[in-house]
């Protein structure tokens, strides 16, 4: 049975809001990127302890730690993004989530990405050989113009780092958005390897986020061959319908609602058991 999980502070800032509505769409999975208005890594142990027991009332488990974790230029210093590794593993144990959702540096506008192969695949070894032996594994998330960005880049890297612990979460807008139809282009090569899915949708000819259906994303092809592989894990909403940034977005209650219940029609003409 698959299972639906989101990034709820795209409903609120506030985790108590949160966690209604995900209650109220029948969700009690959250992948945590930011409660209160302050990122997963920066809560303070309070805090975390505070997060943790609003969790708990409302009967919601986190599915990933949806970390910033790569989001920094290639350029930029990582001896201390470590660090922010470091608290991104203790963070994890603490809300016992599977994953940490990480990516792999952005490249200078202009470059080519080839030129910085060999330090985005050395920053990934390293964090790759942070995570092992703590139960945790790493996904990475295609981004736009990041190294991973498009299917060829992302086989690369995970192949190439090739550890356990590093697998891939799919994410089809973002592929639209560089102007990728992600199942024709990407689905056979990196299956193997995708542990996880981000929900979101886009249209080619403006990049445009759009609910699951309405753009080029071909998410219900995607569905379909999920369907067909066997998957067995987590969708997890990130509609981006009211705002979006290179570090998260934004949708409110009432898009969020109607983001997940576009997927969720989908899912259920497909004939996909979900919880």
């Amino acid at each position: 049975m698959w299972t639906l999980s989101g990034f709820a502070d795209e409903i609120d800032p506030d985790l108590v809001t949160q966690c209604r509505v995900l209650t109220d769409l029948g969700i009690t999975w959250v992948e945590l990127r930011s409660a209160w208005g302050v990122n997963v890594l920066d809560l303070t142990d309070e805090q975390v302890g505070q997060a943790q027991e609003v969790l708990r009332e409302h009967g919601i488990r986190v599915s990933s730690i949806g970390s910033p974790i790569g989001k920094i230029g290639i350029r930029d210093d990582f001896e201390e993004h470590l660090v922010r590794m470091d608290r991104a593993l203790e963070v994890a144990r603490r809300f016992e989530a599977p994953y940490i959702r990480l990516f792999s540096f952005f490249i200078p506008e202009g470059e080519d990405p080839a030129d910085h192969r060999d330090e985005v695949l050395r920053r990934m070894r390293a964090l790759a050989d942070r995570a092992e032996g703590t139960g945790t594994t790493l996904l990475h998330e295609n981004e736009k113009e990041i190294y991973g960005d498009v299917p060829e880049r992302v086989l690369d890297l995970v192949t190439s780092v090739g550890s356990p612990t590093l697998r891939l979460a799919w994410d089809s807008a973002n592929y639209v958005q560089c102007g990728v139809r992600p199942v024709t282009q990407g689905y056979d090569d990196l299956r193997p390897f995708t542990d996880y899915i981000q929900v979101k949708d886009a249209l080619l000819a403006t990049g445009e986020v759009v609910p699951s259906g309405e753009g080029d994303g071909e998410v219900r092809e995607l569905v379909r061959r999920l369907l067909a592989d066997g998957y067995d894990g987590f969708f997890s909403m990130e509609p981006h319908l009211a705002r979006t940034t290179s570090y998260g977005g934004f949708s409110g209650a009432d898009e969020f609602v109607r983001a997940t219940k576009a997927f969720t029609a989908i899912l259920d003409s497909e004939g996909a058991t979900f919880q």
